[in-house]
């Protein structure tokens, strides 16, 4: 279907419908009136209100009150497919049931932004209908994008909240002294629920709830987002600061513990609740948020006085060119590093004063946006605040000249000249990185199309061993990460129980990742199509 021209298909640009279902988008009325023209004609023949095709087409071309009313009646069983190039992944084309619209854009769901790596900077989408009921049954049961919450590369929930759902929930859940209602003890989510609607308690006021029979100390936002939580998962799951991360572990127990169908409803709700409270927090940037550390210009200054020494050492003969250079470059960079560890400090000192109601100043929203890992991240406020440090010239190599300026203070001339070197190497990057990509694709795609399964078992006792990914002593990857999903070679046994935790040739779930965590095990021996030996 990708590779040919095909009838009953359209195309347009994407919009955000923040309203919409999560199986839901926004189709405009006279792409839908196109589409499904042999429906509709088909239709209105049915009911009596054209007696032949040709009367049918006359009352379609001058748009008739009937034709939009069969329109109605014909989408509302018919899902339709959307697709947006490059097709990467099967994630790529996914099912929806078409809602009429008016206008000329096709409204999608933000939550599918993510599988189809759409944005609504001008994005085009493509439409396709399926023509059989045979290929709607297979969109219906395979294809809807509420049957696809989960990534088919690592399992992980693909539809996660992002940006401002995340901003609004963080909102929500981060307590704050000295609020409205404060220390007040209610029987129950909804008398909590009514205390806000009557506006005797503010939404990030600390309270004590009952819940399942025990008294929990929670806030405001902490209850509503435990409301829209299935009957059964545990309130501490909504109980807890929920940035970009927690949200996304959320959902995953959901999806575990109540299946696709839950998951999707509470993922409709989070929508919901985190851009109702991103837009009542009112959050905004302001240069006075940006925050110069105190100590910086003393540390600036030190380091001047530091490198000086290295210079003139080199002078005296006493270091090489390589070792002068190699010293500079250190003393700045770990300067640059104190610098931010200085505006972190200081930020976070004042998100605890307003947190705790000493300062009744509103959070910083900046530290929030980046915090909350809604956007924006610890380099990105660096700039902005801390120094930008040093930067490297497009063949890699470091200019030791560093930009002690930072965005708020300005750059001069010869900062901005030397910056401009890294802002070229991205772009130049970025264009090379996707032709290569897409080119090893291909390779990759012909290399392997050959390749067919014919045996259940190969029987080899041949396997990879996988451990925790580490680079320059920091876990990139953890072992529970890379094992969950794959299939064991020989039995996992716990060094000190011996007990066998996972037999040889079983699948790993959760559950058994979770004992291998516990057991301390650091390599497991792994089934790997890369071993295997059939002919």
């Amino acid at each position: 279907m990708l590779g040919k021209r095909v009838d009953y298909s359209g195309r347009s640009v994407i919009v955000v419908g923040p309203e919409l279902k999560f199986h839901q988008c926004g189709l405009p009325k006279k792409m839908a009136l196109e589409l499904f023209k042999p429906f509709i004609f088909n239709r209105l023949e049915q009911k009596g209100y054209a007696a032949t095709i040709k009367t049918a087409k006359k009352m379609v071309e001058q748009e008739r009150s009937e034709v939009w009313e069969v329109l109605e009646e014909v989408i509302q069983d018919h899902p339709i497919l959307l697709n947006r190039a490059p097709t990467l992944h099967r994630l790529g084309i996914q099912a929806f049931q078409p809602i009429l619209i008016e206008g000329k854009a096709i409204q999608i769901h933000p939550l599918v932004c993510t599988a189809f790596n759409a944005d609504f900077d001008g994005d085009q989408m493509a439409v396709h209908v399926p023509l059989s009921m045979e290929a709607r049954v297979e969109c219906k049961m395979l294809m809807m994008s509420s049957n696809n919450v989960l990534s088919p590369s690592n399992g992980r929930p693909i539809a996660v909240p992002s940006q401002d759902m995340v901003l609004g929930c963080y909102y929500m859940t981060k307590p704050r002294g000295g609020m409205k209602g404060e220390g007040k003890v209610f029987s129950g989510p909804k008398e909590v629920i009514s205390a806000y609607d009557a506006n005797e308690l503010d939404l990030q006021a600390k309270i004590l709830v009952r819940i399942d029979g025990e008294l929990e100390q929670t806030t405001t936002g902490r209850v509503m987002i435990g409301n829209i939580l299935p009957e059964g998962m545990p309130f501490s799951l909504a109980n807890r600061l929920l940035d970009k991360k927690s949200l996304s572990d959320l959902i995953s127990k959901v999806f575990l513990g109540m299946g696709s169908e839950k998951t999707v409803l509470v993922l409709d709700d989070i929508k919901k609740l985190g851009f109702k409270y991103a837009t009542e927090a009112g959050l905004t940037i302001s240069i006075d948020q940006m925050r110069i550390p105190a100590a910086k210009a003393k540390l600036v200054g030190e380091t001047d006085a530091e490198v000086m020494k290295v210079y003139n050492q080199y002078r005296d003969g006493l270091i090489t060119n390589g070792e002068r250079y190699n010293k500079v470059i250190d003393i700045w960079a770990h300067v640059t590093e104190k610098v931010s560890e200085e505006m972190f400090r200081e930020l976070e000192e004042e998100d605890e004063a307003s947190s705790s109601g000493k300062d009744d100043r509103d959070f910083n929203s900046i530290f929030i946006m980046a915090d909350s890992g809604a956007r924006g991240s610890a380099q990105q406020l660096r700039q902005l605040a801390g120094m930008r440090g040093l930067m490297a010239k497009p063949s890699g190599e470091i200019i030791e000249t560093p930009i002690t300026a930072n965005f708020r203070e300005g750059l001069s001339v010869i900062q901005y000249f030397i910056s401009t070197h890294g802002a070229r190497k991205g772009l130049a990057d970025t264009a090379l990185k996707t032709a290569n990509s897409g080119y090893l694709t291909r390779r990759l795609v012909d290399v392997a199309q050959d390749i067919i399964i014919h045996e259940e078992d190969c029987g080899t006792m041949k396997g990879a061993v996988v451990s925790s990914l580490v680079e320059a002593g920091e876990i990139i990857q953890p072992l529970n990460e890379r094992i969950l999903g794959r299939t064991a070679l020989e039995d996992v046994i716990d060094p000190f129980t011996n007990d066998v935790l996972v037999q040889a040739n079983d699948i790993i779930d959760e559950v058994k990742v979770d004992e291998i965590d516990n057991a301390g095990i650091e390599s497991v021996l792994l089934r790997s199509c890369l071993t295997c030996e059939s002919k």
